[in-house]
C-alpha cells in the first residue's frame, strides 16, 4: 500500500532584480551570494500584511543597503518545489524590476550576504546559481533594455521651427 501524497505547504516571497545605467548606455545588473554560497538576488518572505510589492522593495533594500530604489514594475513569479527540516514546499517568489544610480552596496551580513557583484547581463545569466532565475534575469534584462532604449534621462531633441507659409494679407 503506497503512501497518500502530502499536499505541498505554499510559501510566498518577493524580490527584486536591480540594474544600473552606464554611461554608454549598457545596463550592469546587481547579483548577490546568499549563505548557501549561491548567486541570485535579493528576496524574502512577505511580512504580516505586505503586498509582494512592498516585500520586494523592502527585501531588496536590506539585503542590499541601496535606498535609490526605483521600481519599475513586476517581471514575473517562478515557482518551484523544494524539502526542508521535512516539510515538503511549494514555493512562490514575485521578481520586480528596480534601478538604482548608486553602485556601493552594502551587503545584509546578518542576513548571511557576503558578496555582491555588478555584472552584464551575460556574465550575470553565467554566474548564477539557479536555472529559474535566468529566466526572470532574461525578462528583467528586456524590459531594462526598452527603458534605456526608451533614453529617460538623455537629451530632448529641440523642435523644429515651422517652415515659413505664404506671406499673410491683410483684408480691407
Amino acid at each position: 500500500m503506497s503512501k497518500p501524497k502530502r499536499k505541498p505547504e505554499r510559501e510566498v516571497s518577493a524580490g527584486g532584480i536591480v540594474f544600473r545605467r552606464q554611461p554608454d548606455q549598457s545596463a550592469r545588473y546587481l547579483l548577490i551570494r546568499d549563505p548557501y554560497e549561491h548567486w541570485g538576488f535579493p528576496k524574502g518572505h512577505l511580512e504580516e500584511s505586505e503586498t509582494p510589492t512592498e516585500a520586494a522593495t523592502r527585501e531588496t533594500a536590506e539585503e542590499t543597503g541601496l535606498t535609490d530604489l526605483v521600481l519599475h514594475g513586476p517581471i514575473r513569479i517562478i515557482d518551484w518545489h523544494f524539502r526542508f527540516r521535512g516539510r515538503y514546499i511549494h514555493k512562490f517568489c514575485h521578481f520586480f524590476l528596480y534601478e538604482s544610480a548608486a553602485a556601493d552596496v552594502i551587503p545584509q551580513l546578518d542576513e548571511g550576504i557576503t558578496d555582491f557583484r555588478w555584472l552584464t547581463l551575460e556574465e550575470a545569466l553565467e554566474q548564477l546559481s539557479y536555472d529559474n532565475a535566468r529566466g526572470v534575469l532574461k525578462r528583467a534584462g528586456e524590459m531594462a533594455r526598452t527603458l534605456v532604449a526608451m533614453g529617460q534621462g538623455r537629451p530632448r531633441r529641440q523642435p523644429q521651427p515651422a517652415p515659413p507659409g505664404p506671406p499673410a494679407t491683410a483684408s480691407s
